[in-house]
């Protein structure tokens, strides 16, 4: 995947209110899907779409035990993300415009 192509998804991540409730809840530590539709007031299919989202996007990892799911932040997930952020805002050193707008 490429870097444009992954930082979309991270951001596609970060881009929903339900998604932030989910992120803001595994920030304290891990989660079944149970927890989560509780705290966030959601069904478990609109549940599984965000979830499905979030594990694509590499912040947020599974796994199973039994029939249940449980989840967590993945903490190089998550740092991947906030460097890719940086790397996008910083300043750059520009070359001479080459606009032609006057």
């Amino acid at each position: 995947m490429g870097d444009h192509t992954q930082n979309a998804l991270v951001y596609k991540a970060f881009c929903d209110e339900n998604r932030l409730l989910i992120i803001n809840q595994l920030s304290l530590g891990e989660r079944c899907a149970c927890d989560l539709l509780e705290k966030v007031s959601i069904s478990q299919s609109t549940l599984s779409h965000h979830m499905g989202i979030l594990l694509e996007s590499g912040i947020v990892s599974a796994r199973k035990v039994g029939k249940w799911t449980y989840y967590s932040l993945n903490p190089l997930g998550c740092l991947s993300a906030v460097d890719e952020l940086r790397k996008i805002v910083s300043p750059k050193e520009s070359t001479a415009s080459s606009c032609v707008c006057e």
